[in-house]
């Protein structure tokens, strides 16, 4: 039999050092410690560590192991620890809900014996810990007497906020300072400008972190967007966008402009997109990214600014299970939790301090920035009497100038908003677009045998594209014809504005025609033309019935888009404004370099807590064709950073936005 862990909680300890899932002090990467109360079976102990399982992983040989203990094992060997069988993570499989149910109804002891006496089953533990626990509780008030959390800061007086700013961060692993970078602006941090008239900052800092995922299929999309790449002008591989309610959005701790390092020990920082994309979606139980986050800036407070404000409230329940009256919800534009409506009679309506559409930041301590609806619920249904709201207000649009204020950016915006570009340029260097035609005569019952998606009703404006080309039409026996091909016309008929059943309705209508003439365009980069026998081969191994159940979702890369033509794309006007002290919020990469002539402005990073990321509609790796309606072809950033510092309160960018490689 296993013996227990040695208690790890004693004096001491901070609530920073403490995991908030055992309770105990331990390194952030080794397994959670716990106190079992009764001695524990050893069919459910791994053999690797002699604890009992903790997500525990069965071989195809019959053995179980934790899965952090079998995935730092397979890194150095190939064989199972016990029979020394060959093994790859790969082949390995979370085990069944009935030994993972098993294992979570172990009964183990609270850690904080001193202050906590309670045993409970280990699934209940971490609920135990956040909510009921008074030993972490007093840690955690410590901690917040020590050191106030950003949106007290934020709010401090200009004593307190001037000490707050010449201190140093402390990470919670490594923290760097944001290097220069050729061809890198950052209109977020204006060194020129004279201090006595805007806020002091902080220099930009940025913090490595490690985020491990598990998935019980092997093979599940972790729900990220990803654009950059060392042959894209970004250079890094960055998240764009998180999807609802993936598995990368329940975990909560990636957000869009990370930066990802590596992936299970693979270094991404020298590899192109298409590559990077590929290790990203190699199968594997555990996915464990190391990633950079920008951290911000820590501005000082102006008392006449009309930005966002942040306010904190707490509502005190007669008894637990009184219900607060908040309707809480989620928006298609921006991530997090907002209040849609106080109910009358409710308690936080009495109380009148929230307001609709105030977005929640946190509550009891728990960061909501990217959280949902339902987690926010679960919160508050375990909150004892009282529940502390921390809450970003946007001001009233004053009644003046164009009557805008930060808020505007939340109505809707009308379908004309995106429009067809008027902005001719090349594409960046590696990147181009090849035209072909095919013309061919058949039977008016027979079909082309493609598939396609996109059309400018969707989400992003893509012009239609061909999804999949099936083995028994006829664009298959030509051969001319590839998946990720854009269409242009057919038979003369122009297909590159119209929506996804206009395009539908033209192909249909025109292969019932005796003869067809098929113009698309196909988009080449210069890794495509390296990896060009690699990836004709990957192709031909690809089963039919397997690329069949792909076409539903199968989608370009991100890098496919960049060689499009400019009069193929669409723009949108997003209109940032801001404080006169305040940064716009974002840096840029591009411009015109000696080595590699003209090239487009991309968005690199998003600086938290500034116009840009409140904003919500810019995204890194858009591209900036103008600013106020001055196109920024043939510029360099001697010429645009000046553009930009000189928009005091407003400004228009027009952007082209292409939607980020799934993985």
């Amino acid at each position: 039999m296993n013996e227990p862990r040695a208690p790890a909680v004693a004096g001491g300890v901070t609530y920073a050092r403490t995991c908030k899932e055992c309770g105990q002090a331990h390194e952030g990467q080794d397994g959670h410690l716990y106190e079992y109360q009764d001695e524990v079976d050893d069919e459910l102990v791994c053999h690797i560590c002699l604890q009992p399982l903790l997500q525990p992983m069965d071989t195809p040989c019959g053995h179980t192991y934790c899965s952090q203990c079998l995935t730092s094992f397979l890194r150095d060997q190939d064989f199972c620890p016990v029979d020394r069988q060959r093994l790859a993570l790969a082949q390995c499989r979370p085990s069944s809900l009935l030994v993972r149910n098993l294992l979570d109804k172990l009964t183990v002891l609270c850690p904080f014996h001193a202050e906590c006496q309670s045993s409970m089953q280990r699934c209940e533990l971490q609920p135990h810990l956040q909510h009921r626990c008074p030993g972490l509780r007093r840690l955690r008030e410590e901690s917040e007497r020590r050191k106030r959390p950003p949106w007290n800061e934020i709010k401090a007086s200009k004593i307190e906020s001037d000490a707050v700013t010449d201190t140093k961060p402390t990470p919670t692993r490594s923290s760097v300072r944001a290097p220069a970078e050729p061809g890198l602006v950052n209109p977020a941090f204006e060194e020129g400008e004279d201090v006595s008239e805007t806020p002091l900052r902080s220099s930009l800092v940025a913090e490595a972190i490690i985020v491990d995922i598990f998935r019980e299929d092997p093979e599940q999309d972790v729900g990220l967007r990803i654009v950059g790449g060392k042959d894209t002008p970004l250079g890094n591989v960055v998240i764009q966008e998180i999807i609802r309610d993936s598995l990368a959005g329940r975990d909560g701790r990636l957000s869009p402009g990370d930066h990802i390092l590596e992936v299970n020990d693979v270094s991404l920082t020298s590899i192109p997109h298409s590559r990077a994309i590929s290790v990203l979606q190699r199968p594997c139980s555990l996915m464990r990214l190391t990633v950079m986050q920008e951290k911000g800036f820590k501005p000082r407070p102006d008392p006449h600014s009309s930005s966002s404000t942040l306010t904190q409230v707490t509502l005190v329940k007669r008894d637990r299970s009184d219900p607060l009256g908040i309707k809480l919800i989620r928006k298609s534009e921006e991530p997090g939790v907002f209040i849609l409506d106080l109910l009358a009679g409710g308690l936080a309506a009495k109380d009148g301090k929230l307001r609709n559409n105030d977005k929640v930041l946190a509550i009891n301590g728990h960061d909501l920035r990217h959280g949902t609806p339902e987690s926010a619920a679960q919160i508050i249904q375990a909150s004892e009497v009282r529940v502390n709201f921390v809450v970003m207000r946007y001001p009233e649009p004053e009644e003046c100038g164009d009557g805008l204020g930060r808020g505007a950016r939340r109505v809707p915006e009308p379908q004309y908003f995106r429009r067809c570009s008027t902005y001719l340029k090349d594409p960046p260097c590696g990147f181009s677009s090849l035209e072909k035609t095919v013309s061919m005569k058949k039977e008016p019952r027979h079909s082309l045998g493609i598939t396609i998606a996109g059309g400018r009703d969707c989400r992003s404006r893509l012009p239609v594209y061909i999804s999949s080309v099936q083995p028994v039409g006829c664009l298959h026996r030509d051969g001319t014809i590839k998946r990720g091909d854009v269409l242009l016309s057919i038979n003369g008929v122009d297909l590159t504005q119209l929506t996804y059943n206009e395009a539908v309705s033209a192909l249909k209508g025109q292969a019932a025609q005796s003869s067809v003439a098929l113009r698309v365009i196909q988009t080449v980069t210069e890794d495509d033309e390296d990896d060009e026998g690699d990836s004709a081969s990957k192709d031909e191994q690809d089963s039919e019935e397997k690329a069949r159940e792909d076409d539903i979702n199968w989608a370009p890369l991100w890098t496919r888009w960049l060689g499009l033509p400019s009069h193929m794309h669409w723009c949108r006007d997003v209109v940032l404004l801001k404080t006169n002290n305040e940064s716009w919020g974002f840096s840029i990469v591009g411009g015109y370099e000696e080595s590699r002539g003209h090239q487009p402005f991309f968005i690199k990073t998003i600086v938290p807590g500034t116009p840009a990321h409140f904003d919500g509609r810019l995204k890194c790796g858009d591209e900036i064709v103008a600013v106020n309606g001055a196109t920024t072809v043939g510029m360099n950033n001697s010429s645009l950073i000046p553009m930009l510092k000189l928009q005091k309160n407003k400004v228009t960018l027009t952007v082209v936005s292409w939607p980020g490689s799934l993985v």
